[in-house]
């Protein structure tokens, strides 16, 4: 059985890879590491594995399902209070069905996956807490059956957050289609950057595992990172 020290040693190995990867891709693109967030994408991952990358300096932490996610977040604070002057930042990275809107108002330092008028009106009905910052989801590849809006459906969203109370939209985000290859996401990241500068938004959530390099390139403030930390998902 192996070791709950191995376990750790092998995680802050790959948060330490990781942190490399990303200091060498800023440094490519004439960037500070700092302008760049690692969001450690922690679907299915247990609490005491989230703890231990925490401590380990992960800061940010990103879950896909609320009912998944709400459990997690009360252990890791509670396994956390007392430990670090610092608190686990929780962003909500699954699309956001208008429905759970009311449950999640308020717990996430940001929300990610919006990606309509329903969705953005129920979340500031929810809120109570000052305003929620969120990422509209975009789906940048036109990919049927996927979801996010379309890029020439961002301005209409982005009148219907401005007259909300509760809403900050700090930016987009968006999953490009499946490649080969790292490369193959560049075009949509581009897309994603040359959208966010044309409505004056400052934060752009994109890049995972297998991209993430390519999106700091292109202008990534966020990334999204899963396997390359805390290694397979169970099958």
């Amino acid at each position: 059985m192996t070791s709950q020290v191995a376990i750790e040693a092998s995680l802050g190995k790959r948060i330490s890879d990781v942190r490399s990867r990303m200091a060498a891709a800023c440094g490519r693109a004439g960037r500070p590491v700092e302008s760049v967030t690692l969001i450690g994408v922690t679907k299915t991952v247990p609490a005491s594995a989230v703890v231990a990358a925490f401590e380990l300096g992960v800061r940010d932490f990103g879950e896909n399902y609320i009912q998944e996610a709400l459990p997690k977040m009360e252990q890791v604070r509670a396994m956390v209070a007392g430990r670090t002057g610092m608190e686990p930042h929780f962003h909500y990275i699954g699309h956001l069905q208008s429905n759970k809107a009311r449950t999640c108002a308020g717990l996430f330092a940001t929300v990610q996956g919006i990606d309509s008028a329903r969705a953005l009106e129920a979340l500031a009905r929810a809120g109570d807490d000052g305003p929620q910052l969120v990422f509209l989801e975009v789906n940048i590849g036109r990919e049927p059956g996927k979801s996010g809006v379309a890029p020439e459906g961002i301005g209409e969203l982005l009148a219907r957050a401005a007259i909300l109370d509760g809403i900050d939209v700090r930016g987009l985000m968006a999953i490009p289609p499946a490649g080969a290859a790292a490369e193959d996401s560049r075009p949509y990241f581009r897309q994603m950057r040359a959208l966010c500068d044309e409505w004056q938004l400052p934060e752009l959530s994109m890049g995972m595992t297998g991209d993430f390099e390519v999106a700091i390139g292109e202008g990534a403030t966020h990334i999204r990172v899963g396997r390359a930390i805390f290694g397979e998902r169970p099958a």
